[in-house]
């Protein structure tokens, strides 16, 4: 009689999305699934971020501000939720951070695609390179608090950035003129 195999890398991870995505908070945390690609998934869900960041940016700031809020409340939950699951701080399956962070980065930002990849761009630097306090966050906050909260800080610096990069090319932002 022989054993059973163990299972590779792959049966494990298509057993995690089994597991993860039978639940509503799964799919929110994962991004709709975009947090289960093998390579990258926070690159991933900063790109699949856009998609809504193109209706968000129609809402008056108020109604923008409050989507980003809600979010970022259902991502701590839903961050609790697969930790609890995996067992793995900040898994990296989550990307509704990302979300969260890439919203912040581009509100207020100029129209236009070149200002939108700029955000992004300066999003994901932020969230790769995590300075200070981002990396104080990153290392300290546990829990879906911390896992959403990182990405936050990411997302204000690059909303620092990209605000002032508008203001010196004279595209506007909120810093007076």
């Amino acid at each position: 009689m022989s054993q059973p195999a163990s299972p590779t890398g792959q049966d494990r991870s298509l057993l995690r999305a089994r597991i993860l995505l039978r639940h509503p908070a799964g799919w929110l945390a994962t991004g709709l699934g975009v947090g289960m690609a093998a390579r990258a998934p926070g690159t991933f869900g900063s790109i699949a971020a856009l998609a809504p960041w193109l209706l968000l940016r129609e809402l008056p700031f108020a109604g923008y501000l409050a989507a980003v809020a809600v979010t970022f409340a259902l991502g701590v939950w839903a961050s609790n939720w697969v930790i609890a699951r995996t067992g793995v701080e900040d898994p990296g399956v989550v990307v509704l951070d990302e979300f969260v962070g890439l919203w912040i980065a581009l509100a207020l930002a100029p129209p236009g695609w070149g200002w939108m990849l700029a955000g992004l761009l300066l999003f994901r630097v932020f969230d790769i390179a995590k300075p200070w306090p981002v990396s104080w966050a990153d290392r300290r906050i546990k829990g879906g608090f911390g896992a959403m909260f990182d990405d936050a800080l990411a997302g204000l610096y690059a909303f620092g950035v990209l605000q002032l990069a508008a203001w010196w090319l004279g595209h506007g932002g909120i810093l007076p003129g």
